[in-house]
């Protein structure tokens, strides 16, 4: 029997969780009855301490603001949150691009089967997190029927539970911070929350680094027209078309392309 889906919309992001309905029927948020009293407050939401949440923010921001590329970045997320939240001992990133492949990275001991399998096929708890825009949580991840071509490689990979938040980089791409705990069930709320505030600052981050490498891209790509039409005595349309040309033959970006002929041409001409 699967566990059921429960989903959190991104734009609630760091709100506070909806506590379960107790047996009797009567919900722990519902609001007192006007005139009652003597009426206990309700216990407060599970969640980080503040003075430590902020220390995360301010680690993580750090530590991607600091990386020489989107990918190293991501790199840098999964190996942060796998190491600063509890139990959990898999996360995995990936973002979607515009017309673009997609890039992951993962930090763990086990899990890059499934993670394989759901990339390729489009299906799974991150992809569906990515689509949705929400939350995607399965406390036993092997049994659960939406994705029943994952189980395999979810027994095989050890991978009990997961909780899939989506990453919206404005304009840029959407993806999933998937983080693994260590047992099946229900992920500790304390620890979604965190997760979903490193989810939320990570977008913001991205979105910087994204806008710094366009930057560089654009001065990259303008070099390696300058050298196409240098070599080629062709016009600067046609010389932009060659470089798309050789990229898409290649299977590689075009400022990986412009790179490579940029440091071609300063070669020879050393």
């Amino acid at each position: 029997m699967s566990a059921p889906k429960r989903r959190v919309p991104a734009a609630q992001r760091g709100a506070r969780l909806a506590r379960r309905t107790p047996e009797n029927g009567t919900s722990s948020l519902s609001s007192p009855r006007r005139g009652a009293r003597h009426t206990a407050p309700a216990a407060a939401v599970p969640g980080p301490h503040p003075v430590e949440l902020a220390g995360l923010l301010h680690e993580v921001t750090v530590r991607l603001l600091t990386a020489d590329s989107l990918h190293q970045a991501l790199d840098r997320l999964a190996a942060f949150a796998t190491a600063t939240l509890p139990g959990v001992v898999r996360c995995s990133v990936t973002l979607i691009g515009e017309g673009g492949p997609l890039t992951a990275a993962a930090s763990g001991p086990a899990g890059e089967t499934f993670d394989r399998l759901q990339y390729a096929g489009s299906t799974g708890p991150a992809m569906e997190a990515a689509r949705t825009r929400s939350v995607v949580t399965a406390g036993d991840l092997p049994a659960d029927e939406r994705w029943p071509e994952l189980a395999g490689a979810a027994r095989a990979d050890g991978l009990r539970a997961v909780a899939a938040i989506p990453l919206d980089v404005r304009r840029t791409a959407v993806g999933a911070v998937s983080i693994y705990p260590d047992r099946a069930g229900e992920v500790d709320p304390e620890v979604l929350v965190t997760a979903m505030a490193l989810a939320g600052q990570a977008e913001v981050l991205l979105g910087e680094l994204h806008r710094r490498e366009a930057l560089t891209e654009g001065a990259e790509v303008d070099r390696a027209v300058g050298v196409i039409i240098a070599q080629r005595g062709c016009g600067v349309q046609e010389a932009y078309a060659i470089l798309q040309e050789s990229a898409q033959r290649l299977g590689l970006d075009r400022g990986t392309v412009a790179t490579r002929l940029v440091a071609a041409a300063a070669r020879n001409s050393s």
